[in-house]
């Protein structure tokens, strides 16, 4: 069979499902006895064993087969939810990531499983081993009154403690457990079709606990013309009955309903109805399945007919990145060419012709904000991956950490989502190995044993703000300054402020022990050339004994901005007005000299003064009227000199290309409407 139609949708839907199970994990891990997570971490691993056995890839198959079969013994009640047996199960999750990794990227490179595999292995053989001998005595009695109440003579499916509290918790909120025996009829011919058939629209109406033939099984028709079933479903038995009734080759059908009472025995059986054997052509959509009489403490109540309705709330379709990138190049230039025909009815001054344009005009701006909604992803796609790499970090530090993320749904653009993970991850790795301390130190300290690092995010005007924050040590400024002295660097004169925001210079780091989690002195350089890159800035808050907060302003979107067009000699240059706080008039005799750099003063403030044509060696012009641009970098301001302004515009940002990548004075540049190429500045590179 070719499957390679379905390869993007298998690797699509193997990631999300790795995913699911990584978050999963973690949430058992804090919750051992919550039987639904468990239900649910058995559901996604045996999707990606199916897909993986579909497209014929046998090992990652196998492994997860391995996988599944660890989390049986967790179904079962058998094995216990422990640190080091989901440490192995995270383990065994990366291994399947790296497969499907090199599935994506083409690679035939030979992942070794023997040793995951044998660590599953022992785990199951082992766990099995230490924790029945552990509880064997506290559950046989319970275990077998519990067995006597449910198992009833007609069905023979024994359940056990995990069983029963599934079935109890089910009652609890509502569900019926319902005991089923199907029997085929002997003519079937694909006994294995048929019995996935029942299984499909059993699943459609409840979930299915126990299975006798297992799927193993069913797959393999290893199994004669009898399948009994127990159903957690919201309906009755009637209802479910009338379900299985109304499947063609199904001969007979018995069905009762669970009761774990003391005082119900075994459970309520329910009256045996002979089906007829029908060919599927014959079935009529008006006939009524022969009923079944039950008894049950319900009446009999038809399904609500809303389904149909809630099913079509929420459609979405996959669209291939490419192709979102190309409408939004063509939105650009639509931009480019609604800005020159503005010119041009300016010049023409056609009151018929302007009216038209501003409907182009408010066409193109829906159109737009249509297509930068569609760019936009919800941080919760960076988010989801924190959680794991904490936990991982906090077990082999020996530390405890409550890691808190607030704000996963705010939306970035897609390019600034692709980007800002790996800050994100040195932040976060900073904050768990310098900032948390050993629980030893924050008890002496007055702090409770268990640090918390905190990941939040939210949207303030056109920027996004994500700070990540602890309740650590703080920046002990002593150890910076010395660290800055030996590196050579001056710290005179510099303010506190100034001083922490050294640990970003890079090859800077406080660790006088190098480990594999940080210490080398490459991390917080690249979060501030990362975060720069990305036209953000990032800003450091701290107090000794205290904790750290770093925060981080992105921009919302990096294509389409508003800008405010200056002139500096004969060039025009674009500022984005993100960073412009307001413009003031050029005075000369509020030009100071400090430390041998201008400053101007303005409303009591002093402000480092930026002569644009010195800085980007352009030749000034000779105009009396002149303007200072107050720009806004984190917590700096600077007042930027140029010769005139020319308006506020809306402006498409276009790549330098790899020719002009070393202008580090810009971010890039745009298409003015009159044709004319335009260079973007970038503002916190000046800082």
């Amino acid at each position: 069979m070719d499957t390679s139609q379905y390869m993007s949708m298998f690797l699509e839907e193997s990631l999300e499902n790795l995913q699911t199970l990584n978050e999963s994990l973690l949430d058992l891990e804090q919750n051992p006895d919550d039987t639904d997570k468990v239900n649910e971490i058995f559901r996604v691993a045996h999707t990606i064993k199916g897909m993986a056995a579909t497209m014929g890839f046998t090992d990652l198959a196998e492994l997860t087969h391995k996988m599944e079969d660890v989390l049986a013994e967790f179904r079962e009640g058998k094995l216990k939810v422990t640190q080091d047996v989901v440490t192995v199960l995270f383990d065994c999750l990366d291994t399947l990531e790296k497969m499907v990794d090199n599935v994506q990227e083409g690679s035939e490179e030979k992942i070794d499983i023997d040793g995951i595999m044998k660590a599953l292995a022992d785990i199951k053989e082992n766990g099995n081993k230490s924790n029945l001998q552990e509880e064997t005595q506290a559950s046989e009695i319970e275990s077998e009154d519990e067995n006597k109440m449910i198992s009833g003579d007609e069905f023979d499916l024994d359940l056990n403690q995990y069983d029963t509290s599934v079935i109890r918790q089910a009652r609890e909120k509502g569900f019926n457990s319902i005991e089923l025996k199907v029997t085929l009829s002997e003519n079937t011919l694909l006994k294995s079709a048929r019995a996935f058939l029942i299984v499909k629209d059993l699943e459609d109406h409840g979930e299915i606990l126990k299975s006798d033939p297992s799927t193993q099984e069913i797959e393999n028709e290893e199994f004669d013309f009898e399948l009994k079933f127990i159903l957690v479903t919201k309906n009755t038995v009637d209802e479910i009955l009338t379900v299985v009734n109304g499947i063609s080759e199904v001969a007979k059908v018995e069905a009762s309903l669970i009761e774990l009472e003391s005082s119900d025995i075994a459970p309520k059986e329910a009256e045996v109805k002979e089906v007829p054997q029908l060919p599927v052509i014959e079935k009529a959509p008006e006939e009524k399945p022969a009923e079944a009489k039950v008894e049950t403490k319900q009446p009999v109540a038809k399904k609500p007919t809303q389904k149909k309705e809630v099913k079509k709330a929420h459609q979405s379709v996959r669209v291939d990145l490419e192709r979102i990138d190309n409408l939004m190049n063509m939105v650009s230039e639509l931009v480019i060419y609604r800005t020159r025909l503005e010119q041009i009815v300016n010049v023409h001054k056609s009151q018929e012709l302007n009216e038209t344009l501003e409907q182009v005009g408010r066409t193109t701006s829906d159109l737009q904000d249509l297509v930068m909604k569609i760019r936009m992803l919800p941080l919760d796609t960076v988010f989801n991956r924190f959680p794991r790499m904490i936990r991982d970090i906090s077990v082999e530090l020996n530390k405890e950490i409550n890691f808190v993320i607030e704000g996963a749904d705010t939306e970035l653009d897609r390019t600034v989502i692709d980007e800002i993970g790996e800050p994100l991850i040195h932040l976060l790795r900073n904050a768990a190995d310098h900032g948390i301390e050993s629980a030893e130190k924050r008890i002496a300290q007055g702090k409770p044993p268990v640090g918390t690092v905190k990941l939040i995010a939210y949207q303030e005007g056109t920027k996004a703000l994500i700070k990540v924050s602890d309740d650590g040590a703080g920046i002990n400024l002593e150890r910076v300054k010395a660290k800055a002295e030996q590196k050579g660097i001056n710290t005179e004169g510099l303010s506190d402020s100034d001083i922490k925001n050294l640990i970003f210079a890079q090859g800077f780091s406080t660790n006088e022990v190098v480990t594999d989690i940080s210490g080398r002195g490459v991390g917080m350089d690249v979060v501030k050339t990362k975060i720069a890159a990305l036209g953000g800035t990032v800003d450091l808050l701290s107090e000794e004994g205290k904790g750290s907060t770093f925060v981080i302003k992105l921009p919302l979107t990096l294509q389409i901005i508003q800008a405010l067009l200056v002139k500096v000699g004969e060039e025009t240059l674009a500022i984005s007005l993100g960073f412009i706080d307001r413009v003031i008039d050029y005075k000369e005799e509020n030009i100071k000299k400090s430390n041998g750099k201008e400053v101007i003063i303005y409303r009591e403030n002093v402000i480092p003064l930026v002569r644009l044509n010195e800085t980007l060696d352009i030749e000034a012009s000779n105009t009396d009227k002149k303007f200072v641009i107050i720009v806004n970098v984190g917590d700096k301001t600077i007042g930027l000199l140029v010769d005139s302004l020319l308006g506020q515009q809306e402006i498409v940002i276009k790549p330098l290309g790899k020719t002009l990548k070393n202008l580090d004075q810009y971010i890039g540049a745009t298409i003015l409407g009159n044709g004319l190429v335009t260079l973007i500045l970038d503002v916190g590179a000046l800082l």
